[in-house]
């Protein structure tokens, strides 16, 4: 399937074209969206939420008084239709002010060419190896020309660890905590692999033998008896929401008594209702202050957002997608400095998201966690609000109805505050 979204007054012939004279009246933006690969559960909220901000900030004058000409695909995850893409979207005669990203593997594979072509990706990929813009810690490549909103995969882990560690004292346990990473054998989930493990050790943790299962959906009855013999007691889920409610259902049939520790991308609302009591205590982190319905100023800017593609108001929206009106809002802001300061090019985006500290976009106040760039650390925050799904009965129906009722809540337990070490930057 291929998408393209014209969200402004112009047909898209003429967008897309880019011959036309009208093609300066327009900011054009490239956006890779998963609407049916293997990471669809959580890219299709995140596309579409993307998709709708930029529709909003049309409908609301543009930017600089431009309308934004958001070019959207589903590459359903794959990077080589990825890369086809990015050489449309970086060619002379249609060049993008920047991108709205996704993947891991993906957007590494694009790095070295962003920052040859000078065009901003903010991704939906939080690995730690986009942070280091230089190029200084010797742990990754540079990638001067990448941006994300919210804590690395690697910071999320550390702070989860730092929980686990005070979790296991708290409970009096005797002994070391046994952690073990799950997840593909894939960029993703292995993002953080090295970081976490680093930490685990360091803080004391016996660190078992990774487990691996893969992106998609499945039967993991082998892995949950692996983590039951392992004696596991805390379990890193790498992978997106979707297959680990496989690993989550298995291991409570198994009888597996451990602690599940989920990235960024691998619990929701949506996964709580589809796994039931098998997530019920899972940690994970969130990304903005508040998750949808929260109570905060900024709730009524994503709420009329929501609107561009649910007039009626009543779809429930996951946290992915909140975190992506902030994504996407950082870049309407970055555009717009650099529209007011020599251009909307790729050059003064990228600019344009160093010209804020404890930046939150303007209307999204107590939603978006303010984010810091620099142009030495592309990690926008260190800090991490760690969350605990809780379900406490039968989660059929409409997922409104759940949450108002309370059966599915998202409980804030902790919020961690990571030192900026510079060995960590990159890593």
């Amino acid at each position: 399937m291929r998408m393209k979204t014209w969200l402004g007054s112009v047909s898209l012939a003429l967008v897309v074209g880019g011959g036309s004279a009208l093609a300066a009246d327009q900011i054009a933006i490239g956006h890779l969206a998963d609407y049916s690969g293997a990471t669809s559960d959580v890219g299709t909220p995140y596309g579409q939420a993307v998709a709708d901000t930029f529709a909003w900030v049309n409908k609301n004058g543009g930017i600089g008084g431009k309308q934004v000409a958001l070019d959207t695909n589903d590459y359903g995850y794959q990077v080589p239709r990825a890369v086809a893409l990015y050489k449309k979207w970086s060619a002379a005669d249609g060049k993008v002010a920047a991108i709205m990203g996704w993947g891991t593997a993906d957007t590494e594979a694009l790095t070295g060419f962003l920052a040859q072509d000078k065009i901003p990706d903010i991704s939906g990929s939080y690995a730690a190896a986009l942070t280091d813009p230089e190029g200084a810690s010797g742990k990754a490549k540079p990638a001067p020309y990448n941006f994300f909103y919210g804590p690395s995969y690697s910071d999320s882990m550390r702070a989860m660890l730092n929980w686990a560690a005070e979790d296991w004292r708290a409970k009096g346990k005797p002994g070391k905590p046994k952690f073990v990473h799950m997840g593909a054998n894939h960029p993703y989930p292995n993002a953080p692999k090295a970081a976490g493990e680093a930490l685990a050790t360091e803080l004391g943790f016996e660190v078992l033998p990774p487990i691996v299962f893969a992106l998609t959906p499945g039967d993991y009855s082998a892995q949950c008896l692996s983590v039951k013999s392992s004696g596991a007691n805390y379990a890193y889920l790498g992978n997106t929401a979707a297959s680990n409610i496989s690993v989550l259902k298995a291991c409570k049939t198994a009888g597996a008594d451990v602690q599940f520790l989920g990235n960024v991308w691998g619990m929701d609302e949506n996964a709580a209702k589809t796994a039931g009591d098998a997530a019920d205590g899972v940690v994970f982190p969130l990304r903005t202050a508040v998750a949808w319905g929260g109570d905060a100023p900024g709730m009524k800017t994503v709420t009329e957002i929501s609107k561009m593609s649910d007039p009626t108001g009543r779809v429930y929206r996951p946290v992915h997608y909140v975190a992506a009106v902030c994504s996407a809002m950082y870049m309407k802001e970055a555009i717009d400095w650099a529209a007011k300061n020599g251009g909307a090019t790729g050059e003064n985006v990228a600019k344009g998201f160093y010209q804020k500290k404890d930046w939150v976009p303007a209307g999204l106040e107590g939603v978006c966690s303010p984010s810091t760039w620099t142009e030495k650390d592309h990690r926008g925050t260190l800090k991490v609000d760690l969350y605990r799904a809780k379900v406490s009965g039968a989660t059929e129906g409409d997922l409104n109805d759940l949450m108002g009722k309370g059966t599915i809540k998202l409980e804030k337990i902790k919020t961690v505050e990571l030192p900026r070490k510079a060995e960590w930057l990159g890593w």
